[in-house]
Protein backbone atom coordinates (compact mmCIF):
# COMPACT_ATOMS: atom_id res chain seq x y z
CA UNK A 1 0.00 0.00 0.00
CA UNK A 2 1.13 3.53 -0.67
CA UNK A 3 0.29 7.19 -0.52
CA UNK A 4 -0.07 9.08 -3.79
CA UNK A 5 0.46 12.73 -4.70
CA UNK A 6 -2.56 13.97 -6.61
CA UNK A 7 -3.48 16.84 -8.91
CA UNK A 8 -3.64 19.67 -6.40
CA UNK A 9 0.16 19.51 -5.97
CA UNK A 10 0.63 20.65 -9.58
CA UNK A 11 1.90 24.24 -9.71
CA UNK A 12 2.07 24.38 -5.89
CA UNK A 13 4.81 21.87 -4.97
CA UNK A 14 4.79 22.36 -1.24
CA UNK A 15 7.54 20.19 0.24
CA UNK A 16 6.45 19.98 3.89
CA UNK A 17 5.73 16.29 3.25
CA UNK A 18 9.30 15.55 2.21
CA UNK A 19 10.66 16.63 5.56
CA UNK A 20 8.73 13.99 7.52
CA UNK A 21 9.21 11.00 5.21
CA UNK A 22 11.29 8.35 7.01
CA UNK A 23 12.22 6.52 3.78
CA UNK A 24 12.85 9.44 1.40
CA UNK A 25 10.39 8.23 -1.23
CA UNK A 26 9.56 11.65 -2.74
CA UNK A 27 10.76 12.71 -6.16
CA UNK A 28 10.74 16.21 -7.58
CA UNK A 29 9.77 17.52 -10.97
CA UNK A 30 9.54 21.10 -12.22
CA UNK A 31 6.10 21.80 -10.74
CA UNK A 32 4.99 18.61 -8.98
CA UNK A 33 6.16 16.02 -6.46
CA UNK A 34 5.54 12.28 -6.61
CA UNK A 35 5.85 9.36 -4.22
CA UNK A 36 7.54 6.18 -5.41
CA UNK A 37 4.85 3.56 -4.66
CA UNK A 38 7.40 0.76 -4.25
CA UNK A 39 9.37 2.74 -1.65
CA UNK A 40 6.49 4.16 0.42
CA UNK A 41 6.03 2.24 3.68
CA UNK A 42 2.43 3.42 4.18
CA UNK A 43 3.28 5.28 7.41
CA UNK A 44 0.95 8.20 6.66
CA UNK A 45 3.22 10.90 8.08
CA UNK A 46 3.18 12.91 4.85
CA UNK A 47 -0.57 13.21 4.36
CA UNK A 48 -1.35 15.69 7.18
CA UNK A 49 1.73 17.77 6.35
CA UNK A 50 0.55 18.73 2.86
CA UNK A 51 -0.91 22.28 2.90
CA UNK A 52 -2.64 21.55 -0.43
CA UNK A 53 -4.18 18.28 0.84
CA UNK A 54 -2.81 16.67 -2.31
CA UNK A 55 -1.59 13.42 -0.72
CA UNK A 56 -4.04 10.55 -0.42
CA UNK A 57 -3.82 6.89 0.43
CA UNK A 58 -4.23 4.78 -2.68
CA UNK A 59 -7.43 3.29 -1.22
CA UNK A 60 -8.93 6.78 -0.98
CA UNK A 61 -8.37 7.81 -4.60
CA UNK A 62 -11.54 8.68 -6.48
CA UNK A 63 -12.00 7.19 -9.97
CA UNK A 64 -10.81 10.51 -11.42
CA UNK A 65 -7.65 10.38 -9.28
CA UNK A 66 -6.75 6.76 -10.08
CA UNK A 67 -4.48 7.90 -12.93
CA UNK A 68 -2.19 9.53 -10.36
CA UNK A 69 -0.99 6.13 -9.12
CA UNK A 70 0.50 5.49 -12.55
CA UNK A 71 1.79 9.07 -12.85
CA UNK A 72 3.57 8.80 -9.47
CA UNK A 73 5.11 5.44 -10.39
CA UNK A 74 6.33 6.58 -13.81
CA UNK A 75 7.75 9.94 -12.78
CA UNK A 76 9.47 8.57 -9.66
CA UNK A 77 11.59 6.48 -12.00
CA UNK A 78 12.93 9.52 -13.89
CA UNK A 79 12.84 12.48 -11.49
CA UNK A 80 15.49 13.10 -8.81
CA UNK A 81 14.90 12.19 -5.19
CA UNK A 82 14.14 15.06 -2.82
CA UNK A 83 14.90 14.73 0.89
CA UNK A 84 14.82 18.30 2.22
CA UNK A 85 12.11 20.91 2.40
CA UNK A 86 12.27 23.75 -0.13
CA UNK A 87 10.10 26.83 -0.60
CA UNK A 88 6.92 26.21 -2.63
CA UNK A 89 6.55 27.68 -6.09
CA UNK A 90 6.15 31.46 -6.04
CA UNK A 91 2.47 31.42 -7.00
CA UNK A 92 1.54 28.26 -5.06
CA UNK A 93 -1.16 29.96 -3.00
CA UNK A 94 -2.88 31.19 -6.15
CA UNK A 95 -2.90 27.67 -7.64
CA UNK A 96 -3.89 25.80 -4.47
CA UNK A 97 -7.40 24.46 -5.02
CA UNK A 98 -7.58 25.26 -8.72
CA UNK A 99 -9.36 22.42 -10.55
CA UNK A 100 -8.20 20.67 -13.73
CA UNK A 101 -4.46 21.24 -13.29
CA UNK A 102 -3.25 18.02 -14.93
CA UNK A 103 -2.74 19.87 -18.22
CA UNK A 104 -0.10 22.00 -16.45
CA UNK A 105 2.01 19.05 -15.27
CA UNK A 106 5.57 19.50 -16.55
CA UNK A 107 7.19 16.15 -17.08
Amino acid sequence: MTYIVTENCIRCKYTDCVEVCPVDCFYEGPNFLVIHPDECIDCGLCEPECPAEAILHEDDLSPEQDQFYKINAELAEVWPNITERKPPLDDAEEWNGTPDKLKYLER
